[in-house]
């Protein structure tokens, strides 16, 4: 007789799952930053705003965005008119639109991290997809399934609503599916459209003209597996250890709610100090195991969700310049693109080391972290093991 102690462990993959594939995509459409908030207020026709205007130009020039890609363009801002208002009852018509726009983005990214990945579909065992908004029933798991024509026996997770740390919350899914299910093979799926929460300007909203500022449209996907197939897949990052964590009393410092006008968020003006204070525990804990205390000495991977932020995070820890080069360069290029952005800054890092002809994908150096900072205020913690460069 087969125990099923012996079961259990015939399940287990033997090694430590590992990023395989990183795919990313963006809307054709982007703007530039230093003209967007005379667009922005052009095509609400707010342009009588001019205070409000004049505000949201000195938000945008300290943002250190250069461009952000995004579907509302001014042509789809005139075909759907109610994204000109302050939260107008239009949740219906963004939930259709956000549906459609969330997979096909979705499915592009994914596309691209198959090809890379070299292996057949109907190897992919596990789904997981994140996204704040487009909940349907079946979800957009179900159109990814069907755009990608992937198993209809692949094991899905939809997750909905994460915010800023969904980039770290879907590796640590992924890990402990790879890990815990021998040959599995995880596609991750993030994909973010900024239409859900378009409105037009407030005069007693300033939270508006903030995430007016940041954000932008976006698209990751990756593929993640234990005991690569030597020869056919390769490794990018190994995911060693995750940590999440809840900043206590911090439950309103970024927040989020979906109305009948659509998404609405909250960033308080704490969340830079608060994640300053709270980082360097964080670290501590994940890597004393590994002896390592010096924070120089790895590679980053943050999330860029503002230059206020990254700075604290600077300066807090002493890191050099360098350290948080790929975060603020995909900041610059794409905005902050919630759960997606941090999977763009690995991307980035990756292609950077091997064009600079490092010797591993993580900066030429051995050990790394990832960072994803959201709702909550959540801090998901991911450290990294480079891979070396072929």
């Amino acid at each position: 007789m087969v125990s099923v102690d012996q079961i259990r462990k015939a399940q287990r993959a033997e090694g430590t799952a590992s990023i395989l594939a990183i795919g990313t995509a963006n809307p054709p459409t982007y703007y530039d930053q230093s003209t967007f908030a005379d667009r922005y207020f052009r095509m609400t026709n707010s342009q009588h705003m001019t205070e409000h205007k004049m505000k949201m130009q000195r938000m945008c020039a300290k943002t250190m965005i250069k461009k952000r890609h995004t579907y509302v363009t001014e042509e789809f801002v005139k075909e759907n008119p109610y994204l000109c208002e302050y939260s107008k009852p239009s949740l219906d018509a963004r939930q259709d639109k956000a549906a459609v726009l969330i997979s096909e983005l979705g499915k592009e990214a994914a596309t691209k991290a198959i090809e890379e990945w070299g292996q057949p579909k109907s190897k992919i065992t596990h789904l997981i997809c994140c996204t704040t908004m487009g909940a349907f029933l079946p979800g957009i798991d179900y159109r990814i399934v069907k755009l990608l024509g992937l198993e209809l026996s692949i094991k899905r997770l939809m997750l909905y609503q994460q915010g800023c740390n969904g980039g770290g919350t879907v590796l640590r899914m992924a890990k402990d599916l790879a890990e815990n299910n021998k040959g599995a093979r995880v596609l991750i799926v993030v994909s973010e459209v900024t239409m859900i929460g378009m409105h037009g300007p407030n005069v007693y909203d300033i939270d508006v003209l903030v995430s007016h500022s940041l954000f932008g449209d976006g698209s990751a996907a990756l593929i993640v597996g234990v005991d690569p197939v030597l020869g056919v897949e390769k490794p990018i990052f190994e995911l060693v250890s995750t940590a999440p964590i809840l900043v206590p009393n911090s439950a309103g410092s970024i927040t989020g709610a979906i109305r009948e006008g659509g998404l609405l968020i909250h960033i308080g003006k704490e969340v830079p100090e608060l994640i300053a204070n709270n980082i360097e525990k964080r670290l501590i804990e994940v890597f004393k195991p590994l002896g390592i205390s010096d924070w120089n000495s790895i590679f980053w991977a943050a999330h860029p969700g503002g230059p206020a932020i990254l700075d604290q995070i600077q300066a807090t820890l002493d890191l050099k310049p360098e350290k948080l080069h790929a975060t603020r360069h995909v900041l610059a290029e794409y905005g902050n693109m919630s759960s997606v952005t941090v999977l763009f800054v690995l991307d980035e890092m990756r292609k950077k080391s091997i064009k600079d002809g490092l010797k591993t994908t993580g900066e030429g150096l051995e050990w790394g972290v990832l960072f994803g900072f959201g709702p909550g205020l959540t801090i998901e913690t991911v450290v990294l093991h480079s891979v070396n460069v072929a």
